[in-house]
């Protein structure tokens, strides 16, 4: 294992005798190369603040309501210190916010709200075992645990933001949560061994949406449930943006379905009773700059005078949440 404090064990361990038991025959290998030193030239820095991280006890745990980690009585200045310089060399920390051990590490989103838009939409998560597609650093990873989740298992390539969940999870110890180094390909093809996944923020970067939506349904088992946040349009049914050049200075922007049109799509791959359970245009408030993420953002990316439209004159960021069944 590429550190000690990422340590996947445990994890490879709880897939035998499960129907995740196939992806053991790939798994290791795929999570060497996703924290490979000579892929990822930043990555031994970012371990070594993981490593820096002080052995501290943590006897007060929020992750119903935000995610808070902290102790009673508080930790001493210095130790307090000690932590906050070792968050800030992984900066930038893009989804949030995060409160450790006095530490408040105000993200560029406020990813808080969406949860909050997205949980009365979901099946109980009660005793369920769930993937998190493109999860990011794995901040609704512990929203769900929060949830009362049996099993999260959140994907994400960036070796950045894995350093980032492990740095959440050493203050944590042995809890059912883990963040894999891989995207999506690397699961086995119609592995069925989800209660619930979610996909959220990646499908506009697909170059095949079906490809994904169908990648998605075979993670799911027989009745499990699929959510799906990713950016609209406004438009009626077959309506697509597919921007030529940048959308919203991304240039890894593909399709931008209308409501109509995702749920048609998410019926075409075999999904049971897609809908759409929640529609957002994103302000300034929920996506910023700020301290921890110093680059441009959602205000830079808009045009300066007139904010329905994004810098190169395409829709502002409209964000919807479907929800849909495989069936059973």
């Amino acid at each position: 294992m590429p550190h000690p404090r990422i340590r996947y064990d445990k994890l490879l361990q709880s897939f035998q005798g499960t129907a995740l038991e196939p992806w053991l025959q790939t798994l290791p290998d795929q999570i060497q190369q996703g924290l490979s030193s000579s892929r990822f030239g930043d990555l031994p820095d970012w371990l070594d603040a993981l490593e820096d991280l002080p052995e501290v006890r943590t006897n007060r745990v929020e992750l119903g309501t935000e995610v808070n980690l902290d102790s009673e009585p508080p930790l001493q200045p210095a130790q307090q210190r000690e932590i906050r310089n070792c968050l800030e060399k992984l900066i930038p920390w893009r989804k949030g916010p995060y409160s450790i051990h006095g530490t408040h590490i105000d993200t560029e989103w406020r990813s808080d709200w969406k949860w909050d838009r997205v949980l009365p939409h979901l099946a109980p998560m009660e005793h369920r075992t769930i993937l998190d597609v493109g999860c990011g650093n794995g901040y609704h990873c512990w929203r769900m645990l929060g949830a009362g989740a049996k099993q999260v298992i959140g994907i994400d390539p960036s070796p950045r933001f894995v350093v980032q969940f492990y740095m959440v999870k050493h203050f944590l110890g042995e809890v059912p949560v883990d963040l894999l180094p891989v995207g999506i390909e690397a699961l086995p093809p119609n592995l069925q061994a989800f209660d619930t996944t979610f996909s959220m923020g990646v499908l506009y970067h697909r170059r095949s949406p079906m490809d994904h939506l169908r990648e998605l349904k075979a993670t799911l088992r027989p009745g499990g449930q699929l959510v799906l946040e990713t950016l609209l349009i406004n438009g009626k049914l077959g309506d697509v943006l597919v921007p030529e050049g940048r959308y919203a200075k991304m240039n890894n922007v593909w399709f931008l379905p209308s409501p109509d049109t995702l749920v048609s799509w998410l019926r075409k791959c075999g999904f049971k009773n897609p809908r759409l359970v929640d529609l957002n245009r994103t302000t300034l408030e929920e996506q910023r700059s700020t301290e921890w993420m110093r680059f441009h953002s959602l205000a830079q990316f808009l045009d300066p005078d007139n904010p329905e439209l994004t810098a190169e004159g395409h829709p502002a960021p409209l964000r919807g949440v479907f929800v849909a069944e495989c069936p059973g």
